[in-house]
């Protein structure tokens, strides 16, 4: 059986969007499946200053518009989609979309993650405007301002370490009356000067004119109202992996990948948020991307008899 396409690539994120340019460079029929807006959650990042080679912010919208254009430029097909199901019959990807299934010899998933939300009014609407989700992604953006770190685990616990570095005003707020966080990690939180620890108190508000100027903070049943420049939220991340169900994952539901992005599914890849990645970046996943549709290249000429040997 002849598969429709060589790649399909599920997601249109930076990480997606890298992998539809290098396959399509590596002369594969290459179609990207989005559901929803080019860029995923990078369309989220109001100023990108980090990204190499752009030395002017620009926003992770723009970027991955940039991006779309490029990988369209080699012959990428874009479709704006959901994808249903993904399942392998012998050597050949069935791929249910609302619009259809389409077959291919070959996989990338980037579908990603999401950050838990707190569900809070105002929270949806300053995100890129003083709520954030990524210490390493916005942080610099509030040198020296008044920050509450929302989260009381691993990761809330480092990323507040991290932005005490930037500022010397951070409020953290966790609804128990101790951190879930390893012990010497929590131990280092409660130890830092530039870090104010609230136990027992929750946010159940955020809200401003333009931009986050105050949270409304519940502690022990008393609501008051806290000035703050931005509300960082690190209360857990829910990958994406329910197009991965025969692919093998870690505790935290990860997929699981080696160095060429392979799962334990033979021709199924991962990328960026999706996989088990100790760093979690936009230019991560490009890196991502570009290394699957490499190792999607090498397993699709070798299924075709047409390795280089």
């Amino acid at each position: 059986m002849k598969a429709e396409k060589d790649l399909i690539i599920i997601g249109a994120g930076p990480g997606g969007l890298t992998a539809a340019q290098y396959g399509a460079r590596a002369n594969l029929s290459t179609a990207i499946f989005e559901e929803s807006s080019i860029g995923g959650q990078a369309v989220n990042i109001g100023e990108l200053e980090n990204y190499p080679g752009f030395p002017e912010a620009l926003s992770g919208g723009e970027l991955c518009q940039k991006m779309k254009v490029q990988a369209e430029r080699f012959g990428a097909e874009f479709h704006s989609s959901s994808v249903l199901s993904v399942k392998k019959h012998d050597d050949i990807f069935s791929v249910e979309t609302e619009s259809g299934t389409v077959t291919a010899y070959a996989v990338i998933l980037a579908t990603g993650s999401r950050h838990r939300m707190l569900d809070v009014p105002g929270e949806k609407e300053f995100i890129g405007r003083g709520v954030s989700y990524c210490a390493s992604c916005d942080g610099f953006f509030f040198r020296n301002k008044k920050i509450i770190v929302v989260g009381g685990g691993d990761t809330a616990c480092s990323e507040a370490l991290a932005l005490a570095k930037l500022s010397d005003k951070i409020i953290m707020i966790h609804r128990k009356d101790r951190f879930r966080a390893q012990k010497a990690l929590a131990e280092r939180v409660l130890s830092n000067r530039n870090i104010e620890v609230r136990f027992n108190t929750i946010c159940t508000e955020i809200g401003g004119k333009n931009k986050v100027e105050y949270a409304i903070l519940e502690e022990n049943r008393i609501k008051y109202e806290q000035d703050t420049d931005a509300v960082f939220i690190f209360t857990g991340i829910i990958p994406q992996n329910v197009l991965a169900a025969d692919a093998a994952k870690d505790a935290g539901g990860y997929v699981i990948t080696d160095a060429y992005m392979n799962t334990s599914v033979k021709g199924l890849f991962a990328i960026g948020d999706l996989r088990n990645s100790p760093f979690r970046q936009v230019i991560t996943a490009c890196g991502d991307g570009a290394v699957a549709a490499h190792s999607a290249a090498d397993y699709i000429d070798a299924l075709k008899g047409e390795a280089y040997i």
